[in-house]
């Protein structure tokens, strides 16, 4: 993997500086922010809530909040269908809580629907489709999250059935457009939309409408006019906008709920919370985006990826410290599960991926018979990351004619498109530009794998190399208090706005190999006249292989300033990346 130091935008570090950053601060937004990103700069810079867009620039938002409206007062049935991902699940529970806590619908007249991974699929599955009409008193109006643009044939079954649908998404949209038999369509990626960010999550959309429905049911004088806000659901939303990897560089809405998120979820107000803490351990507070991202999230798709979603939902709504316990555990259980599975899986796809792109591939696809078909998005996340090449792994399907796949991306090339160019072998597609889903007949594998190619190879002229970016070099004498205060100052950190990470000569003095698969390297390292205790993740490719440093070496190492608190005490660590 090669290494390269961002480029500097002079435009984004002068105006840094006039906004009051300091010069490492505005070195680390002008390597990461585009030109698109000035206007915002003081949001992206200072996260707050007041940058937030108002909701009634969402297209469709006027026909479904009358709709919304009148099932409220009506005392009619709602139904709400969610995915199964984090952003699937947070989504659930902020539309769930508005609707029984926020606005006072029995929860009598409130249905859950969330499809199961590997028995229904995704969106708005034919399963849950043939389970919904076949209930007695089917809901009225049904609103979904995090899925339904692509789900035009399911959703006219509904609407033929007198189900009103009001789709709530984030996704792409297919070829053809909206889904037309919905009532309405809200999602910010419609090119007629006005909403000025398309890079907000489910679960933000969902907030955004129900806070746009408080507003409606104020105005009709169905709540009082000092209606709570749905500022208590925050922290819902910061977990699943994190979760699902969106954008936290150039988009200030969503930086302002992650962070006001995050304050919130610190207060430990919430069972779940609190649960996760004792888990954690309190050196593990306060909650950062990382802990969502990689502590959190993780564990609420594992349950989504292997079993019944409706656990994770559980154990967010949670009153009772005792009950969040036990979700949370079965959570930590899955995912642990999920671990030894996905190692498995790796290790299967990874020597076909890396002979794939020896062959000189723009896109890896890669079929595994054995494989689970929970997990194969992070494997191919897990080859993405190793060949530099946008991914598609494939897992037996419930039907043993087809497979279903998952593919993930690199910038450059938008995974959804892609496959829209394959349409015509595909059962079932969607997603977005960094990841999809996919259903494919297992005879069409290798024409496919083809095609896919050519569809890449359109959007781009070589096939990609990984790159490990940094922001240049910095001193790690500089490591302490101070320089991770003016690091986190920044926060939060995700995809699109990483953690700052640098290069810097070190001399390696001790180092011996750990963990539970035999790959990480703990080390001692020096810099001038401070000597450090580190690990390096994933140092060795494989259990047994060379070390990429050896006892005695000087070399150029990339590394990210940490501190870690164990027990009470305080260590200040450079984390090895690789080498420079």
């Amino acid at each position: 993997m090669k290494t390269q130091a961002r480029a500097q935008r002079r435009d984004v570090f002068d105006q840094a500086l006039a906004l009051g950053a300091t010069g490492l601060q505005a070195r680390l937004l002008a390597g990461r922010l585009a030109e698109s990103a000035i206007a915002n700069l003081d949001g992206i810079l200072t996260p707050h809530l007041r940058h937030l867009a108002s909701p009634d620039q969402l297209a469709d938002i006027q026909p479904a909040l009358d709709r919304l409206v009148q099932a409220i007062q009506g005392d009619e049935s709602i139904g709400i269908l969610t995915d199964y991902d984090v952003d699937g699940v947070t989504s659930h529970l902020v539309i769930l809580s508005a609707f029984r806590d926020h606005f006072q619908v029995p929860a009598a007249r409130l249905s859950s629907w969330i499809g199961h991974r590997i028995h229904d699929g995704y969106g708005i599955s034919q399963n849950l489709v043939d389970r919904l009409l076949a209930e007695p008193s089917p809901p009225a109006v049904v609103i979904t999250a995090d899925c339904g643009s692509s789900d035009q044939e399911r959703i006219a079954q509904l609407a033929a059935a007198g189900i009103d649908v009001i789709v709530g998404d984030h996704h792409a949209l297919p070829p053809d457009g909206i889904p037309t038999s919905a009532l309405a369509v809200i999602n910010p990626t419609r090119p007629d939309c006005s909403y000025p960010d398309a890079s907000i999550a489910g679960v933000m959309v969902s907030w955004l409408i129900m806070s746009a429905l408080r507003n409606r049911l104020i105005e009709v004088g169905h709540l009082p006019g000092d209606a709570p806000k749905l500022v208590d659901s925050l922290d819902v939303v910061a977990l699943g906008t994190v979760a699902d990897c969106v954008d936290l560089g150039g988009s200030a809405i969503n930086r302002a709920v992650v962070n006001a998120g995050l304050q919130q979820m610190n207060r430990q107000q919430r069972a779940a919370w609190r649960s996760a803490a004792r888990v954690l351990g309190q050196d593990a507070l306060p909650f950062n985006a990382e802990t969502l991202g990689f502590q959190l999230g993780p564990r609420i798709n594992a349950r989504g990826r292997i079993d019944d979603p409706m656990a994770a939902l559980w154990w967010i709504l949670a009153t009772q410290d005792q009950d969040a316990d036990r979700y949370l555990s079965t959570l930590s259980a899955d995912n642990d599960e999920r671990k030894q599975i996905e190692r498995a899986m790796v290790q299967s796809c990874m020597p076909k991926a890396l002979a794939q792109k020896d062959t000189g591939r723009y896109v890896v696809v890669v079929a595994d018979d054995q494989g689970h078909p929970g997990v194969q998005g992070i494997v191919a996340s897990r080859i993405t990351e190793r060949t530099g090449l946008p991914s598609v792994v494939l897992a037996p399907a419930q039907d043993p004619n087809h497979y279903v796949g998952s593919m993930r991306s690199v910038p450059g090339v938008h995974a959804k498109q892609a496959l829209e160019a394959c349409q015509t072998l595909l059962v079932r597609f969607g997603g977005h530009a960094g990841a999809a889903g996919l259903t494919l007949e297992r005879g069409q594998l290798a024409e496919f794998a083809h095609a896919l190619h050519r569809a890449v190879s359109g959007q781009i002229d070589h096939a990609p190399e990984p790159v490990r970016w940094h922001d240049g070099y910095l001193d790690p004498a500089l490591l302490g208090p101070e320089l991770i205060e003016e690091i986190d100052a920044l926060a939060p950190f995700g995809r699109g706005f990483e953690r700052p990470r640098f290069e810097a000569d070190f001399d390696i003095v001790q180092g011996k190999v750990v963990g539970k698969e035999p790959v990480h390297l703990s080390l001692v390292v020096a810099a001038g006249d401070k000597q450090f205790r580190t690990i390096w993740f994933r140092a060795l490719t494989e259990p047994g292989s060379d070390w990429p440093v050896q006892v005695g070496d000087r070399v150029r190492l990339i590394w990210t300033p940490t501190v870690e608190t164990f027990r009470g005490q305080t260590r200040y660590a450079p984390r090895i990346e690789g080498l420079a």
